[in-house]
């Protein structure tokens, strides 16, 4: 066996099976805000174009993706990110995707050079998606953890020189999974400029890019990078399954460097993350489509509306600028975990486990995750069984 996967520590959400494996829940229908997959219904058009091209079935698919597919991409992100005419080119800088979670993890392989002494560091938020270090690990990186500071986001700019010398890949997270900051538009421009000084590549993280709060819609890489009138070093990663409500199609794109894409291309070429047909279908129709977008935005304001209402008179917790999780602080994640799940029936996910202790810290361990991805109602009712808890419990 390839003893790297020794490295890879067990998942958030196995974690937290483990936790709760030995608690009895209270005798309530269970509310669960510890998993980030979105509940909405998927899109109509989405779903009529995925069964009117079922007969895709008895074809292959191009791992390169429909040609359609990449233009409708172009177009929108030519469109959501104000980027000039022409830019980006659909054939040359944009690859569809399995989902943004694939891309991510299949990009280290890539890029990092193997077998390398030292080992190439693979920078990245903390707290933090888990591919971003499942990724460094197997292609034989070395994780470097850049703690989230108050805002949300790391520090980039208190990062040692010696540290962006031995960088081979940097993943960033815009709006960030847990905390929901964004990276702002002059800090996106400064790290694409850092990622060309020190030759290593820039992977921007963007599936929460659509989820946001009014007058709050986050810039992205490729706008900063588009300033330069270059893509050079800069990958987005996109995904519908937060945009669109659709996980279970697993459908994105990744966006950037023609010559980075290309190397990218003939590697999964060889892997074969080919998206079917009628997904691909499914995909144009949601990239061409807003209004599906709006809505789904005008539902996470009301659950944050709602919820907020119910819990900031009795837990540490703000609106965040952009996705769809609450990143309460709550002095023991676990512990808080454990004991809402026995008094109330709800599941959340210790922020422990979202994070790892570096530089002297350990940014999640008092915090718990709340994804906002059931309806309304059930949101409402998850939020007035842990203001119920919090009132006999001191956390």
């Amino acid at each position: 066996m390839n003893p790297q996967l020794d490295l890879l520590q067990a998942y958030p959400f196995e974690r937290l099976r483990a936790l709760l494996a030995d608690v009895t829940p209270a005798d309530l229908a269970v509310i669960d805000f510890s998993i980030g997959e979105p509940r909405h219904p998927a899109p109509g058009m989405v779903t009529e174009a995925i069964i009117e091209h079922l007969h895709g079935l008895a074809e292959y698919p191009k791992v390169q993706g429909e040609e359609r597919l990449r233009r409708a991409i172009a177009a929108w992100a030519t469109q959501r990110f104000a980027l000039p005419a022409g830019f980006l080119d659909a054939d040359r800088h944009v690859l569809p995707a399995n989902g943004s979670r694939e891309a991510l993890f299949s990009i280290a392989q890539a890029v990092l050079p193997p077998c390398a002494e030292p080992k190439p560091l693979v920078l990245m938020p903390n707290p933090f998606y888990q591919i971003y270090e499942g990724a460094a690990l197997l292609a034989g990186g070395q994780p470097y953890y850049l703690n989230c500071g108050p805002a949300g986001q790391p520090d980039f700019f208190a990062v040692d020189e010696a540290i962006w010398a031995r960088t081979a890949l940097l993943y960033i997270n815009s709006p960030h999974n847990p905390t929901g900051a964004v990276i702002p538009a002059e800090t996106l421009v400064w790290l694409v400029a850092k990622a060309r000084q020190h030759g290593f590549v820039l992977a921007a993280d963007e599936c929460y890019s659509e989820i946001y709060g009014e007058g709050e819609r986050p810039p992205g890489i490729l706008e900063a990078a588009a300033g330069s009138g270059s893509l050079d070093r800069v990958l987005a990663f996109h995904s519908l399954s937060k945009r669109s409500s659709i996980p279970g199609a697993r459908s994105g794109f990744v966006a950037g460097d023609a010559e980075i894409l290309r190397a990218f291309l003939r590697y999964r070429t060889y892997m074969g993350p080919a998206t079917p047909p009628f997904i691909q279908a499914g995909a144009i129709a949601a990239w061409q489509d807003e209004g599906h977008v709006q809505r789904t935005r005008a539902a996470y304001a009301a659950k944050f509306a709602a919820v907020l209402e119910i819990l900031q008179p009795v837990l540490e917790v703000e609106r965040p600028a952009g996705g769809f999780y609450l990143w309460p602080r709550v002095a023991d994640g676990e512990a808080f975990a454990r004991a809402l799940y026995a008094g109330q029936n709800v599941r959340c996910l210790p922020g422990a486990y979202l994070a790892r202790a570096a530089h002297g810290q350990h940014p999640g361990r008092d915090r718990v995750r709340l994804a906002l991805v059931g309806t309304l109602e059930e949101c409402v009712e998850g939020a007035q069984r842990i203001r119920r808890f919090l009132a006999s419990h001191s956390f």
